[in-house]
């Protein structure tokens, strides 16, 4: 009788947990009459069962993404969604992350989806219209604030839940291997005599970092920025065969996207605009050129508003457990990107300061 009574629970699963109360009620209602040392030899197996069910027989797996017990074990359910096309510097970033978190146990059956559109505001809408949804994530940078200001889009990056800055990345002057440009003095010399024929890509929208970079790299060298001629492309993936078809003067974006292209020599790196030179490709910095200009861009995550304190520590843990392994510290160094990794408050104070500078930025070119 009593082996019945536990088969009939169900604790396997942790959907109905055990409850001792339950159980010797039960045992009362049915007229049984015990000693009281077997009474309470039955409340204690009772109790055994019943915390295995409520901790040690639920791990990452059993609890899924939105589950509590996140900590033993690898969460489920993630999904992270790039708001520009693949194989730019988001999708790139959102995918190796994903990699990283799938190869040090961190994450399991995590998706990485791109949703395209008006340099990352449709991505960004979408975020903020998903309102409590605790799985999912979006991978952004600087690319996003800008574009939220220039698309005049409603959803704003000060919506979401921040939740943290991952990397910082220079950005590169590049041209295709037969441009007529040979060094960044060269670029700058005819970019001078006629800037509104030279065109200038990148893979972000006005505002964005791509044309951030080229725009204080004008005014920098004296050009007007309102006669720059930019080219707006959705990502890097767009921007790549732009560059190789030669229907730019020079390409302002991160290096990281097209290593494969500068190890090739398919395309070549006039400077790059950190105060470091990029490692592995022979090109000064833009301080060395006597171009008093440094910049870098940045991306992290966000998720969408109203989500609870708790779903909010889960995506900061877990990311910090990535952050942690030597998958990420060995990606960081393939992709040539610096670790900038700030979380939760640090983060928000972050992207409203960061928020202030675009705005400034476009104010003074007519653009916000």
């Amino acid at each position: 009788m009593n082996t019945t009574l536990f088969a009939n629970t169900r604790i396997a699963s942790g959907r109905s947990r055990p409850s001792v109360v339950r159980i010797v009620h039960s045992l009362f209602e049915m007229g049984i009459t015990m000693a009281r040392t077997k009474f309470l030899r039955l409340a204690a197996v009772a109790a055994g069962l019943m915390l295995a069910a409520t901790g040690c027989g639920v791990t990452g797996d059993d609890a899924g993404a939105s589950g509590s017990s996140a900590e033993s074990g690898p969460v489920t359910g993630l999904r992270i969604m790039v708001p520009n096309s693949p194989g730019g510097g988001y999708d790139t970033t959102a995918r190796v992350a994903g990699t990283v978190m799938e190869e040090a146990g961190i994450a399991k059956s995590l998706e990485v989806f791109n949703l395209a559109g008006a340099g990352g505001t449709v991505g960004l809408a979408r975020i903020v219209n998903e309102k409590g949804n605790e799985d999912l994530g979006m991978l952004m940078g600087l690319g996003v604030v800008g574009a939220s200001y220039t698309n005049d889009t409603d959803a704003k990056l000060t919506d979401t839940t921040p939740i943290a800055r991952l990397i910082q990345e220079p950005g590169a002057i590049m041209v295709s291997k037969d441009s007529p440009y040979k060094s960044i003095e060269d670029l700058v010399a005819a970019w001078k005599k006629d800037p509104s024929k030279l065109a200038v890509g990148g893979g972000s929208s006005p505002g964005g970092p791509d044309h951030l970079l080229p725009m204080q790299l004008a005014q920098t060298v004296g050009i007007d920025p309102t006669k720059v001629n930019f080219v707006s492309y959705d990502g890097g993936g767009d921007l790549l065969p732009a560059i190789l078809g030669n229907k730019l003067g020079f390409a302002a974006s991160g290096a990281g996207e097209f290593l494969k292209q500068i190890e090739s020599g398919d395309v070549r790196v006039l400077a790059a605009s950190g105060a470091e030179r990029l490692e592995g490709v022979d090109a000064p910095t833009l301080k060395e050129s006597d171009i008093d200009l440094e910049f870098s861009n940045w991306r992290g995550l966000v998720a969408p508003p109203g989500i609870s304190d708790e779903a909010k520590t889960r995506w900061i843990s877990t990311l910090e457990k990535m952050h942690g392994s030597e998958e990420w510290k060995k990606a960081l160094k393939d992709n040539g990107w610096t670790d900038a990794f700030i979380t939760g408050d640090e983060f928000s104070t972050f992207l409203t300061d960061q928020d202030k500078r675009v705005s400034d930025v476009l104010a003074k070119l007519g653009l916000a």
